[in-house]
Order: C-alpha cells, then sequence, then structure tokens
C-alpha cells in the first residue's frame, strides 16, 4: 500500500469494515483493510483505505450506499 492512500472508513467493528470493503471492491476500488485493533482487549479501529483518486467516489458510495442501523 502507497503511503499516499487515504482512509475512508474506520470501526471498531471488523463485520462493518470488511462490507465497507467488499462494496468497494464491487465499484473496482481495490480498497484495503489496515488493522490497527488491539487482539489481546480488542479496542483500537479497522481502517479502510483507498487511492487517492478514488476517495471522493468511495465516500459518495459509503455515504448512499451503505447503512449499518
Amino acid at each position: 500500500m502507497d503511503s499516499k492512500w487515504q482512509k475512508v472508513f474506520s470501526t471498531q467493528q471488523r463485520y462493518q469494515a470488511e462490507i465497507v470493503k467488499a462494496v468497494l471492491e464491487d465499484h473496482n476500488l481495490n480498497p484495503v483493510l489496515v488493522d490497527k485493533q488491539d487482539r489481546a482487549y480488542h479496542f483500537g479501529l479497522i481502517e479502510v483505505y483507498v487511492a487517492p483518486d478514488c476517495v471522493i467516489s468511495s465516500l459518495k458510495i459509503i455515504r448512499d450506499d451503505i447503512r449499518f442501523e
């Protein structure tokens, strides 16, 4: 992963990060998960990153197409 990639989503829930990643993959945006969560105590975040040229479209997809309620 290039250091210029941008975070578009973060959560403490792995399933939410996996859903966001899968939806972005369906749109050919090639997202990457970065797990910053402590394995023993389960605190910290799981983040989804995309290439800089995919940030705006990724944020729009996350905002418009994904609901966790």
